[in-house]
């Protein structure tokens, strides 16, 4: 659980005063990537024993991938007992984004089930929209669900969460001025320190196409098709009949546009899949899960450059989820346009 490790080194160094993100931890000298306010959070983690620690972060990961398979069936309109949920929850953990965030004690989970339980409330329900901008203010990639509610034409749902996602900021310039300071003004520009954007780990459009180049800059090579990428998917998530495609259309549009998108960040798999078998997709879904559970990316070889000199048959092998993405953005075309025709003959009948 290397990651729950630097959350709860930076709680210390918050408790201790200490630089926010002048440390690494671990042995792979992981760094603080967050912003200050999320730091602010993992304060309590700081009086946990390692083996505490790791224990709360297990339980509390395993209750979060039942609250997302519960969410996701809320998302759909499918209804779960208590024996479907928990059969639900135990095929989900095998999925390797979730097994993944377990295994490093990350909080994708968490910040998925704040996503969805917000936007999944009924309409005109109060602050609705500030969860996003919380979700934003602890990981700023959520942020892309404010252009989703402006798009789709929700404006105050958009500004409660950018209201929100300033509130984070503030609160984190409030109480560590040094640190904001730092991050707002100088880290947030260092992608490289979250890590090797080429290396199988990193499941986005510039992972692959730096593999598949063999350049770990690729440059306009990966930001074009990114840009046109992000336009396209958020122009579909934006025609879709509802938050039933909208949010998992949002959510792979920005996992497939980020710089970099850990293989745990595609713990959105799981509304994603929800919605196929709700679409009346079983095979389709199946084939989804099945691609979330075989861990190709893992079999090819990684240590080290490796993973700049793989042949073109291990290129498919080493970036399932961005294919598999660019993939749904195109399956899911013709079901929105038929939807988006369905709900114009339905206003002007």
């Amino acid at each position: 659980m290397a990651d729950a490790l630097v959350y709860q080194a930076e709680g210390e160094a918050v408790l201790d005063g200490r630089d926010l993100y002048g440390f690494t931890v671990t042995e792979w000298h992981l760094p603080a990537t967050y912003p200050p306010f999320a730091a602010l959070l993992f304060t309590p983690t700081a009086w946990l024993p390692p083996a505490a620690l790791k224990a709360a972060f297990l339980t509390g990961n395993t209750l979060l991938t039942a609250c997302l398979v519960h969410l996701s069936a809320r998302l759909v309109g499918l209804r779960t007992g208590p024996a479907t949920l928990c059969a639900a929850t135990a095929l989900a953990l095998w999925l390797e984004p979730v097994f993944q965030t377990l295994l490093f004690g990350q909080i994708n989970l968490a910040l998925a089930c704040l996503v969805l339980w917000d936007l999944t409330r009924p309409a005109g329900t109060r602050a609705r929209g500030a969860a996003v901008g919380i979700a934003a203010g602890i990981k700023l990639t959520p942020a892309v669900f404010i252009a989703y509610l402006l798009l789709t034409g929700r404006r105050r749902e958009a500004a409660t969460a950018t209201a929100a996602l300033a509130g984070t900021v503030l609160v984190g310039a409030l109480l560590l001025p040094a640190a904001s300071a730092d991050f707002w003004l100088r880290r947030l520009w260092e992608t490289g320190r979250v890590g090797k954007p080429w290396i199988v780990d990193n499941q986005s459009l510039q992972g692959m196409i730096a593999r598949a180049l063999g350049d770990p800059a690729p440059g306009p090579a990966w930001w074009l098709p990114a840009v046109l990428t992000a336009a396209g998917g958020l122009c579909l998530a934006a025609r879709a009949a509802g938050d039933r495609h909208g949010i998992p259309l949002t959510a792979t549009t920005a996992l497939l546009v980020s710089p970099v998108s850990w293989s745990h960040h595609w713990v959105w798999c799981v509304p994603l899949i929800a919605v196929l078998v709700a679409d009346g997709r079983p095979r389709l879904a199946a084939l989804t899960a099945a691609a979330f559970t075989a861990r190709t990316l893992w079999l090819v070889p990684h240590e080290g450059p490796r993973d700049l000199h793989l042949p073109w048959w291990q290129q498919l092998l080493a970036s399932p989820y961005p294919l598999l993405g660019l993939a749904v953005l195109v399956l899911l075309r013709p079901q929105l346009s038929a939807s988006s025709s369905s709900a114009s003959t339905m206003r002007y009948a």
